[in-house]
């Protein structure tokens, strides 16, 4: 900017001297003068050129600025030189040299080149008073001043140099003392400004903030992964153009109140409702009036689930102290129902007709000791003693026993993809009651013609553990939507003859050993069932929800 300034102004001072020398010559002047100014004004652009390529070497900053100095001080003295010494008022031109002095060198500086300043002007009147420099370049001018005047003259402009010295550089001090507490002041907020985008950046909890008119002007990275919006499409908006189920704290609510805890269901992308626990206040700047609002959310899914599973354990431990009991009720009862109807049926006399009311009493028999062993599966704990168990295997073996059975039809077209896969850790039997009630329902629900598949592939879960995946998918009479979140409950069925203890029994061994399982439906196209057991131990979900 100093070498600009510099370069405009002789470039003006240039163009003045040409005009009302040159072209108008309102000015008169000897040939030998004018070669002179001619030559400082080249002599200060070339070095303006030295100047601004000295810029660029780092190590030459300092002998820079001096050498402006020093040749800015030379310039001022031809100028006064020029427009008459003493009686020039260009003297003046000293004291800029002296303040940008300050700005670059400080006090000291500034003091220093007010004392070179004042040295060049003291020596140039005397130099002149004397006659070693010839005087009559100032035209119009005489050499009439008396040795008081000059002394008074010099006094008087060193004076001045000195006090303008002190003031630029006690402002530039200032001016620095403040830059720097600002900058201190400014790298303390910014340091505090990235602690609490830190902050709120690695919270779990989405945080949300508006205008007092509802815009958007905050969207931490965990509410990014909630509602599936990014901040760069929604930055501005009005919040209940994005997610209009906020309306309960947006909508004719006193503005300076905490609003209670709520749940709501927003829309999380890909089709699925994603629960939140929500709950706003104001939001004020430091004197304490209000800004805007603060929404502060948390996805509850995970709570949810994890609400479910432990209900589904309490009713599982009541049904377990109720199968207990039961269990010790029936089968005894039942024991002693089989051993009289087997005694009657040995004898020779008996007719037919009571064969077939025996017949008829040894099936309830039957019905009725599969519902108490289904109870029983049902509230059982799962097997501490557990051992590699090849599904493959044990599915073939299911498969032929249930194609023997009278469940199995002709019209079942079976497809089946085994890939190899690593044997899960558990108990065999368990498995086997599994991976049979699976497929009696599959098998059960294709009244018509239909296609049976089943594969087994290995997979890892997002949780890094190996696990063995069995899919089952049929082409029967589906179940509908709205039953689809009650088919794991206990006694749930939509079978004449069903007990709704299959599928109660699947989910509870599958969750007992950490596996998952996955049910989709459609009435009338079929279901697919999923069921994923773990390869090596696993934390089951119903201990974690416990």
């Amino acid at each position: 900017m100093l070498i600009v300034s510099r370069v405009s102004l002789l470039s003006l001072m240039l163009l003045m001297t040409f005009f009302l020398v040159t072209v108008s010559q309102w000015i008169s002047v000897s040939r030998e003068l004018l070669r002179i100014v001619y030559a400082v004004f080249i002599v200060m652009f070339l070095l303006s050129i030295v100047y601004t390529l000295l810029l660029k070497k780092e190590k030459y900053f300092w002998g820079n600025i001096y050498l402006q100095l020093i040749a800015d001080i030379a310039l001022v003295s031809f100028l006064v030189y020029l427009t008459g010494s003493i009686s020039s008022n260009y003297s003046l031109i000293y004291t800029l040299i002296i303040i940008y002095s300050a700005i670059f060198l400080g006090r000291q500086g500034a003091l220093i080149t007010a004392s070179v300043s004042g040295v060049a002007y003291a020596v140039l009147l005397i130099l002149e008073y004397t006659g070693v420099v010839p005087f009559e370049y100032a035209v119009g001018h005489n050499n009439a001043a008396q040795p008081s005047d000059i002394l008074m003259r010099i006094s008087v402009n060193i004076l001045s140099f000195y006090i303008v010295a002190f003031l630029a550089s006690f402002v530039v001090e200032q001016e620095k003392k403040t830059r720097s507490l600002l900058e201190e002041r400014e790298s303390a907020f910014d340091q505090l400004d990235r602690l609490f985008r830190s902050i709120v950046e690695s919270l779990d909890t989405g945080v949300l903030t508006t205008t007092l008119h509802g815009r958007i002007k905050t969207f931490n990275r965990a509410a990014e992964m909630i509602t599936g919006a990014t901040f760069r499409a929604i930055e501005n908006r009005h919040v209940l153009e994005i997610f209009p189920e906020f309306h309960v704290f947006f909508d004719s609510y006193p503005v300076d109140v905490i609003r209670n805890r709520r749940e709501v269901k927003i829309s999380g992308g890909a089709g699925r409702s994603v629960p939140l626990g929500c709950a706003i206040s104001s939001l004020r700047d430091g004197r304490g009036e209000q800004i805007g609002y603060i929404l502060i959310f948390q996805d509850l899914t995970e709570i949810k689930r994890m609400e479910d599973d432990l209900e589904k354990s309490r009713r599982l431990a009541l049904i377990g102290e109720m199968a207990a009991g039961l269990a010790h009720e029936m089968r005894n009862p039942l024991a002693s129902i089989t051993g009289s109807i087997q005694l009657l049926a040995a004898t020779t006399r008996i007719q037919e007709t009571d064969k077939r009311l025996m017949q008829i009493i040894l099936r309830g028999k039957d019905q009725l000791d599969n519902f108490v062993r289904g109870f029983l599966m049902l509230a059982r704990p799962v097997p501490e003693v557990r051992e590699p168990v090849n599904v493959g295997e044990v599915v073939r073996e299911v498969l032929e026993q249930i194609k023997a059975s009278s469940e199995w039809a002709d019209h079942i077209r079976l497809v089946t993809r085994f890939s190899e896969a690593s044997p899960v850790l558990a108990n065999k039997e368990q498995v086997r009651q599994v991976i049979q009630n699976l497929l009696l329902n599959a098998v059960q629900a294709m009244e018509k013609e239909g296609r049976l598949c089943l594969e087994i592939s290995p997979v890892i879960l997002e949780d890094g553990h190996p696990y063995t995946a069995l899919t089952i998918e049929d082409e029967g009479c589906g179940i509908e939507e709205k039953d689809l979140r009650n088919v794991f409950e206990p006694f749930f069925t939509q079978k004449e003859k069903g007990t709704g203890l299959g599928l109660a029994v699947v989910s509870r061994i599958v969750d007992g050993y950490g596996g998952r399982i996955k049910l989709e439906s459609r009435i009338s196209q079929g279901t697919t069932v999923t069921v994923w057991l773990p390869c090596g131990p696993v934390a089951s979900r119903t201990e974690g929800a416990t």
